[in-house]
């Protein structure tokens, strides 16, 4: 095995863990906070979710001999930014989370549920994607006008590197967040012993509590969410590169490993697509019997940066949060885009997807129910209806 390592593996590997990490702990941030979750909880949360992405991102590959990249279910997360606090406060959400991986285990091991999730077709699943993530993809624009002096540099920083090297774009506004922070807000002058005390990280379990509420309006929408947007694309990706992964058992991998974050207020770790492919193309290395080191070295990372979660915590909660909200948006937006674009491609369920992508990203509650949940069951009703009418005529 040390005989594949390469350094060209281990700079992608690196790459991989930095891009992953800090292109989307906002959006985790942003979630479990709308969740309910006190800083504490975050904080464990974010702890947890790295050191689980990165030991599955060390043990799929060291077993499969591919480049199987881990991430946490950044769509998912804000899945639950959209939906907001619920009854029974952060331990139902919790209590969501684990019946979420058990759907997950459950989808690997049963393979009718697997083909139940599949049925759900991809322009409805992708409007009900679209839906959830316009609400945070709005908050650059929030951001400005709050205060342009702090939101502009971040939006232009993500814009003009964006038209240069798209991986770097939320990285660049992640940058610019903490220059507009250190010197665009007024910080405690106690700001370094601060961060001292917090850097050393702290375990928060959550007891779980469980709702009916919480299984129809998180538990579902979030498994819905997690497969079609992470598990199923990170294995057709693996595949386009030449690799034939078993679905079923990295289902189940990740549906464990989901169980145990769940305790600690995590959401879901799933298969990843983006960095899947960055660990699986020829950058990695030209051997492709080689790559999966790219995806281990990723691993490591994620370890090492988790390790930091409670004073980067610490430091972004110094800031506005709607300038964080920007760097979550900014994140999404061409998760949003691409998802847009797919829901809305065949024109014989356009009319259903958008009904799916409105109900969703209107962010009502019908029955105590989010509204993701509802855009599903309107668009398939919709899709029902005009799929009889062209029939019957």
């Amino acid at each position: 095995m040390l005989k594949d390592f390469s350094p060209q593996a281990m700079v992608m590997g690196l790459l991989v863990a930095f891009v992953g990490f800090i292109s989307s702990f906002a959006v985790i941030m942003q979630g479990l906070t709308a969740m309910g979750a006190q800083p504490d909880e975050v904080a464990s949360a974010l702890l947890v979710l790295s050191v689980l992405m990165g030991l599955l991102g060390i043990l799929l590959p060291l077993w499969r001999r591919m480049p199987i990249s881990c991430a946490w279910s950044t769509p998912g997360a804000a899945l639950l930014a959209n939906v907001g606090a619920i009854e029974g406060g952060f331990s139902a959400a919790v209590g969501a989370f684990l019946l979420c991986a058990v759907l997950i285990i459950l989808s690997g091991l049963f393979s009718p549920l697997g083909r139940a999730m599949r049925k759900i077709p991809a322009s409805l699943a992708n409007a009900m994607l679209a839906g959830i993530l316009l609400g945070l993809c709005l908050a650059p624009v929030k951001a400005v006008a709050f205060n342009p002096w702090l939101g502009l540099p971040i939006v232009g920083a993500w814009m003009i590197v964006l038209m240069w090297k798209r991986l770097w774009a939320v990285p660049a506004a992640l940058g610019a967040f903490v220059l507009v922070l250190v010197f665009g807000v007024d910080l405690p002058p106690d700001l370094m012993s601060q961060l001292a005390g917090s850097i050393h990280p702290t375990l928060v379990p959550v007891i779980p509590t469980f709702t009916w509420h919480a299984f129809i309006s998180i538990a579902v929408p979030l498994f819905i969410v997690t497969m079609a947007s992470q598990n199923i694309p990170g294995i057709a990706i693996l595949k386009v590169y030449g690799y034939e992964p078993p679905a079923g058992p990295l289902f189940v991998a990740t549906g464990i490993f989901s169980a145990i974050g769940a305790l600690f207020g995590a959401v879901p770790v799933n298969l990843a697509a983006i960095t899947a492919a960055m660990c699986a193309s020829e950058e990695a290395h030209p051997d492709p019997k080689r790559r999966y080191w790219a995806a281990i070295i990723g691993g490591v990372g994620y370890i090492l940066l988790g390790l930091l979660a409670s004073a980067i915590i610490a430091f972004v909660a110094l800031s506005p949060p709607i300038l964080l909200q920007a760097v979550a948006g900014l994140a999404l937006i061409g998760a949003f885009s691409n998802s847009a674009q797919a829901a809305f491609r065949d024109a014989a369920s356009r009319e259903a997807a958008a009904v799916t992508f409105l109900v969703t990203a209107s962010g009502t509650a019908f029955l105590g129910v989010s509204g993701a949940f509802w855009g599903v069951v309107a668009g398939m009703a919709m899709l029902g209806l005009l799929k009889f009418v062209r029939f019957s005529a």
